[in-house]
């Protein structure tokens, strides 16, 4: 927001006399941006249009100074032309920016952005849905530093990892032929790579109604006739026979998995000759002389 837009809106307010409404935006992180207003009639501005008829409305936002998290909470009804129920059952609003704004609707280039942050917890209730919002503080809630264990505490394929899963064997695209629950997955032809190869690993949707969602690995196995790929949890839309997915390679965080089957060591970030709780726990003996040598 310009400082002349913000100058005006304090112009409008201190008259007395205000013609303001709210303004909602969501942006979802595919992309997809709605506009929502209490207004009688549609506004436009930011190249949003922020539409009238939705049934969008918020509590009053708490905020404050310091560092303590800004909340409220919106509530809508689901409708076609807004925010359909299917769209929230996959998934599609979490996390997504929100941004809230006190508008002269007389002059709209008056206005003042009141609120910034993302969707949290949405539940659903009745045909209407209730979305908690979460100010940018939300962000220092998060547990930050360096996790001293064994395991890789690396995610493959992050910054940490560096890890290029694009790389020729690590992943694979192809068409959905049989799939059970939205979690089990089955293709007849699938032996270029061994079993196991995608467990832990991830699986997303390329196209189809569940484009963009993904899910975690459980179990990549035969089971005679097939090649077997079961997720951790459904996914949460309509994936059928047709669609297409990728099957990205799974780690379970062991160095020699890191070493042997992706080349990787040189960027483990696990810690695997870190002393463990037995050790903490050792009493002085006289058997055997504390030297302080190598575990190996």
């Amino acid at each position: 927001m310009m400082v002349g837009q913000n100058d005006d809106f304090q112009a409008h307010v201190k008259t007395g006399i205000t013609t303001l409404c709210r303004c909602w935006a969501i942006i979802r992180s595919d992309g997809k941006t709605f506009g929502f207003t209490d207004h009688d009639l549609p506004l436009h501005f930011d190249d949003i249009e922020f539409k009238a008829d939705a049934g969008l409305s918020a509590l009053a936002l708490q905020q404050s100074t310091g560092l303590s998290v800004d909340n409220t909470e919106a509530i809508g009804a689901l409708s076609d032309a807004a925010v359909r129920d299917e769209e929230i059952e996959a998934g599609r609003f979490d996390g997504a920016e929100v941004k809230a704004w006190l508008v002269n609707w007389a002059h709209i280039s008056a206005r003042w952005l009141q609120f910034r942050g993302s969707i949290g917890e949405v539940r659903r209730s009745g045909g209407a849905f209730h979305a908690e919002l979460r100010g940018l503080t939300e962000a220092l809630n998060r547990p930050m530093g360096r996790t001293y264990q064994k395991p890789c505490s690396a995610v493959l394929g992050d910054a940490a990892c560096k890890f290029d899963l694009d790389s020729p064997g690590y992943s694979n695209t192809r068409v959905v032929e049989t799939i059970e629950d939205s979690r089990v997955f089955r293709w007849k032809e699938m032996n270029d790579f061994e079993p196991a190869w995608f467990q832990r690993g991830r699986l997303s949707i390329q196209s189809g109604d569940g484009q963009g969602l993904w899910g975690l690995i459980k179990k990549d196995w035969f089971d005679g006739a097939a090649r077997v790929i079961e997720l951790w949890e459904p996914i949460r839309s309509n994936v059928k026979p047709g669609d297409r997915v990728r099957l990205d390679a799974g780690c379970d965080k062991r160095m020699s998995t890191c070493r042997y089957k992706f080349n990787n060591l040189l960027n483990y970030q696990g810690f695997p000759d870190i002393p463990g709780e037995d050790w903490v726990m050792a009493v002085p003996k006289r058997s055997n002389a504390n030297t302080g040598g190598s575990l190996r």
